[in-house]
C-alpha cells in the first residue's frame, strides 16, 4: 500500500463529493500526531484541487477515461479517472503502481455508478454512505 494516499471524487461542476484520506501514512500518524495530519490532509486537498485545472485541458484533448499521472508535488503524483459524465475521480498517491491504481479508479467507478443509481441520491450532492466509505478503503488496501 502507498504510505501516503489521497482519493477524492469531484462532481463535473467543481464540487468535492467525496474525500478519503487512505494508506498506512494516515493510521501511523493518527495516534501521535493530530495537528500535523491535519495539515497533511489540508495540503494533500490544495494539491488535488490545484491539479484540476490540468485535468480539466486533458479532458478534452484524450478520449482515454484513466489520466495516469497528469501533475507531482515533491514526490507525490496526482492521477485522474474521468469519467463520461465528466466526474473526476483523483489520487494523491506517492506509488508507481499504474495497473494497481487502474484497477482501484475501474472498481470505484462501478461503486460511484451504483451510488448514482440509488433514487434517493442527487447527483451532484456529498456521498455520505458509510458502506461506499468503507468500500473505497477496502479497494486501496486492495490495489494501492
Amino acid at each position: 500500500m502507498a504510505t501516503t494516499a489521497c482519493f477524492i471524487i469531484v462532481s463535473r461542476n467543481e464540487i468535492p463529493i467525496y474525500e478519503a484520506e487512505v494508506g498506512s501514512a494516515v493510521k501511523r500518524q493518527a495516534s501521535v500526531f493530530e495537528d500535523k495530519r491535519e495539515d497533511a490532509a489540508q495540503l494533500h486537498q490544495f494539491i488535488l484541487h490545484a491539479a484540476l485545472d490540468i485535468v480539466q485541458d486533458l479532458a478534452w484533448t484524450t478520449s482515454a477515461m484513466f489520466l495516469k499521472a497528469i501533475d507531482r508535488f515533491n514526490d507525490l503524483v496526482v492521477s485522474v479517472y474521468v469519467t463520461a459524465g465528466h466526474t473526476r475521480l483523483m489520487l494523491l498517491h506517492d506509488s508507481r503502481n499504474d495497473d494497481g491504481i487502474k484497477s482501484f479508479f475501474q472498481e470505484v467507478h462501478e461503486l460511484y455508478i451504483k451510488i448514482l443509481l440509488n433514487p434517493l441520491y442527487l447527483p451532484g450532492s456529498r456521498i455520505t454512505s458509510s458502506h461506499f466509505d468503507t468500500k473505497v478503503r477496502a479497494l486501496a488496501r486492495k490495489y494501492l
